[in-house]
């Protein structure tokens, strides 16, 4: 079995008995440079290194992944909440047809888009969401937020 691990699982003190199977010698676990850069609190990091040591492997997901994240995440409607951190760990799960551990509901939205499996640490699972984006002043819908061009008026996510 293979994980992709978020950095939430890190910053929530989850260890591997929380992951849905049992570590053991045929369970991989990987991560992205980008999750590496954000755990900084020295409780988080020393799991992450002592994982690290455990033969927890640190990768970059390939461009063609990259681009169908983004491609799902524009159907999901969650392309304007995803950081680049969470981009990579989708784009990683489904180079590697692994399961994607993490509690962030806008990635568990776009996961369910790209076809990719997710695990919660310690959320329910979230419910599958589609979004549309809708001025605030006129109500005209649009394909991503910003400032309506009608109006001026500030163009909001909206459940679908």
């Amino acid at each position: 079995m293979m994980y992709v691990l978020d950095a939430s699982f890190f910053f929530a003190g989850a260890e591997t008995e929380r992951l849905p199977q049992p570590v053991d010698q045929e369970t991989d676990l990987y991560t992205t440079p980008e999750v590496v850069d954000e755990v900084k609190d020295l409780s988080a990091r020393c799991r992450l290194e002592a994982l690290t040591e455990a033969g927890l492997k640190v990768m970059a997901p390939s461009k063609e992944s990259l681009h169908r994240v983004d491609l799902a995440s524009g159907v999901s409607g969650d392309r304007p909440v995803l950081s680049l951190t969470d981009t990579s760990l989708l784009a990683l799960a489904l180079d590697l047809d692994a399961t994607l551990v993490t509690d962030d509901f806008a990635v568990q939205n776009t996961a369910k888009a790209a076809g990719v499996r997710t695990a919660a640490i310690q959320q329910r699972h979230a419910k599958y969401r589609r979004w549309r984006f809708r001025c605030s002043g006129c109500g005209r819908y649009y394909h991503e937020v910003g400032e309506c061009l009608v109006c001026g008026a500030e163009i909001k996510r909206k459940l679908k």
